[in-house]
């Protein structure tokens, strides 16, 4: 049995699992407001309507450009997250001036490299946004992590952000494949073979051989939650809570929020994974939750983003 590779179910592939970021990331976000801390501690719901951020409109444009070049074409990549930047939406302030830099007509190319004194940025922002694309590629997992690399570059070209997203599409893919979800052991045994040897790689080690933990806050402690807004502080927590929630969006959601850190972003790599491993949010969720943008194509080969 093999993965769906038409562009519709490509397509369809990335949707639910953007569907399932989106959900992750603006219930995650509702954390961060001082009076739904109880509620956190407690697994209940704030009142809607829940509000994305950054992390799901940038995956919108990931999909879009999915969607009108069947591969990520970098240019238009770049310049759908210029377009569709919005500075509303909690975008880091690096990348914020980049965008808008790129939007007055810069090169991308030249001004994601100077970001940090010429090292490139490695924040979380790569990773966040990208596991529909994993999910579009649940039929090649080592095309997923290649096309994810070559999307990084536009905002972030540390080694470390570069292997953080490609992480988060090997595992995208792994989880969407057919047959179901693998176990937790063989979805983070094959994220580790399929990327290189780094600090995101040497914390998806150590969190292979936390699986067995029960104590979410322990786990965090030792791999990071994303507090540093770093790829290595941030997707080796988030796929080890993927990796134990595949098939269970809900349960997925409240370990990876309740240890708390960069909540928006965890709960959006989390739910973008679950999500393409069939683990849908629940139906009140995603009703609370805000709308995808309407500028984003609901099927492949529609003219859109760089079209």
């Amino acid at each position: 049995m093999t993965a769906d590779s038409s562009p519709d179910g490509r397509m369809d592939r990335a949707l639910s699992s953007l569907r399932g970021l989106a959900v992750g990331d603006a219930l995650g976000s509702q954390f961060f407001v001082p009076a739904n801390y109880p509620l956190l501690k407690r697994a209940e719901l704030p009142s809607g309507p829940w509000r994305w951020t950054d992390d799901t409109e940038m995956a919108s444009s990931v999909v879009a450009v999915l969607a009108a070049h069947r591969r990520v074409d970098q240019d238009a990549l770049a310049h759908a997250f210029a377009d569709h930047h919005d500075a509303g939406r909690g975008y880091g302030p690096a990348v914020s001036r980049l965008l808008r830099m790129i939007a007055e007509g810069g090169d991308w190319r030249e001004l994601a490299s100077a970001l940090f004194k010429g090292q490139g940025s490695w924040g979380n922002g790569a990773a966040m946004r990208i596991a529909p694309l994993g999910a579009w590629y649940a039929d090649d997992p080592e095309q997923a992590t290649h096309q994810a690399e070559i999307s990084a570059y536009p905002t972030h070209q540390h080694r470390e952000a570069v292997v953080g997203a490609m992480a988060v599409a090997a595992a995208a893919a792994l989880a969407a494949a057919p047959g179901g979800p693998p176990s937790p052991q063989a979805l983070l045994d094959g994220v580790i073979a399929l990327v290189p040897r780094s600090a995101v790689g040497a914390g998806l080690r150590r969190a292979r051989d936390m699986l067995d933990y029960g104590d979410a806050t322990t786990v965090a402690a030792v791999l990071g939650c994303g507090r540093r807004t770093t790829a290595h502080d941030t997707v080796p927590f988030a796929l080890w809570s993927a990796a134990r929630a595949l098939g269970d969006y809900a349960a997925g959601f409240w370990a990876t929020a309740q240890v708390g850190g960069d909540m928006d972003t965890t709960c959006a790599i989390v739910g973008g994974v679950v999500a393409a491993g069939g683990g849908a949010p629940p139906a009140e969720w995603v009703e609370r939750t805000e709308d995808l943008p309407g500028w984003l194509p609901v099927e492949a080969g529609v003219p859109g983003v760089g079209a």
